[in-house]
């Protein structure tokens, strides 16, 4: 973030669905993410030379960091982020993008407050997410975990 009152905009953060009541995004957050997502695209082309489709395919900064990279994917593609509140309890319905072990793993999970009826779009919602990813060059298994709650783990398709 850049220090208050010197004229420059904050830094760009994706929305991993952690935040804490991010509310109604800025006017220019589209705008903005946008821009983000142009530009892992342009370092997709700059970057993946050997690749047959070099934007299907995640580049070495996204295998880094598989949570911001999915998070951004999935905010371009226009799914909504969860929020938390201050016990990490979810207060709005969307994705939530988490480690999930090995390095280049991500966890996908569709998160809600009780009574919004996430559980029963999540199966519906993980798919519009794999669906995004996939197109993207990531693989996106769908699992089942404790209480038969859906969540996919995303990593990157091997070249």
């Amino acid at each position: 973030m850049t220090e208050p009152g010197n004229g420059s905009a904050p830094a760009f953060e994706v929305r991993t669905g952690n935040e804490t009541a991010p509310g109604a995004p800025p006017p220019h957050r589209a705008a903005t993410v946008k821009t983000a997502f142009d530009a892992l695209l342009n370092i997709r082309t700059l970057m993946n030379t050997e690749a047959a489709d070099p934007l299907a395919t995640p580049a070495e900064w996204e295998r880094r960091q598989p949570v911001r990279a999915i998070a951004l994917c999935l905010e371009a593609a226009g799914i909504p982020p969860s929020a938390v509140d201050t016990d990490g309890q979810p207060i709005a319905t969307g994705y939530r993008v988490a480690p999930a072990g090995p390095p280049a793993v991500a966890r996908v999970e569709w998160l809600g407050p009780p009574g919004s009826g996430a559980a029963h779009q999540e199966q519906e919602e993980l798919r519009r997410c794999g669906a995004a990813l996939r197109a993207l060059g990531w693989q996106a298994l769908e699992y089942r975990g404790p209480r038969r709650h859906w969540y996919l783990e995303v990593e990157p398709l091997q070249q």
